[in-house]
C-alpha cells in the first residue's frame, strides 16, 4: 500500500462502510490503522516527532467527516485544541483535503456560537503570517458536504492547504512532496507565534 491509496481507499469505500457499524469494520479499521502507518512511512524522511491519528468516529458512530491528523506534541496532542495538518475526507466529492487547521472543540467550548466567526477571523489572520506558502498551498477555504458543529468548525478552523481529486492521488512523489509543504507550513507557524494573535 501506498499513502495516496490509502487515501483513495478511504474516498472510495466509506460512503458505504457507513451502512454498517463501525466496530471492526475494515474501514474503520484503515483510518485507524492502515493509513496512519502509510502516513508515518511518508513523513521518514521528514525531521519532527510528529504524532499521526485517524479517526473514523467515536463508539458505534461512523463520523461526518473522518480525518487523518498530524500532530507536533510541542504544540498540541489531540485535534480539538492547538493547531495541526490533516486529511479530511468530504462527504459530497470523492477528494480529501490536505488543511492545515485549527482545533474546533477548545473554540466551540470558549466561544459557543461565536466559534465559526471567531475560527475564521484567526484563519485570516494566520493565514496573512504565512503568505509564504499561499502560492504552494492554495486552498483558502473547504467545503465538506455536511452539516454539523464539527464540520462546519473544520470549515471556519482551515487555514491553508490543498485538494486531491481521485486521479490526482496516484502521484505520490507529489502527495509526499506536499506533505513536507505543508508541515514546513505548520512549523513556521510555530516559530511565528502559532494562534497568538497578539505576534
Amino acid at each position: 500500500m501506498s499513502l495516496g491509496y490509502a487515501l483513495r481507499r478511504i474516498i472510495e469505500e466509506y460512503p458505504l462502510a457507513r451502512l454498517d457499524p463501525p466496530a471492526g469494520h475494515p474501514v474503520a479499521a484503515l483510518i485507524r490503522r492502515g493509513a496512519p502507518d502509510e502516513l508515518r512511512a511518508a513523513l521518514v524522511p521528514i525531521d519532527g516527532p510528529f504524532l499521526v491519528k485517524g479517526s473514523p468516529g467515536r463508539g458505534s458512530h461512523w463520523a461526518a467527516v473522518p480525518w487523518i491528523a498530524m500532530f507536533d506534541p510541542a504544540v498540541t496532542t489531540s485535534a480539538t485544541r492547538g493547531y495541526y495538518l490533516v486529511y479530511l475526507f468530504p462527504t459530497h466529492r470523492e477528494a480529501v483535503h490536505l488543511s492545515l487547521v485549527q482545533g474546533t472543540v477548545a473554540a466551540i467550548r470558549e466561544h459557543g456560537t461565536g466559534a465559526g466567526a471567531h475560527l475564521r477571523a484567526s484563519g485570516d489572520g494566520l493565514r496573512l503570517r504565512l503568505a509564504d506558502f499561499a502560492d504552494r498551498l492554495p486552498n483558502r477555504s473547504i467545503a465538506l458536504g455536511t452539516v454539523g458543529e464539527l464540520p462546519e468548525g473544520y470549515e471556519a478552523a482551515h487555514i491553508l492547504g490543498l485538494t486531491y481529486t481521485l486521479d490526482e492521488l496516484g502521484d505520490e512523489r507529489r502527495l509526499r512532496a506536499d506533505l513536507a509543504t505543508g508541515l514546513a507550513a505548520y512549523r513556521v507557524l510555530k516559530a511565528r507565534g502559532g494562534l497568538d494573535d497578539r505576534v
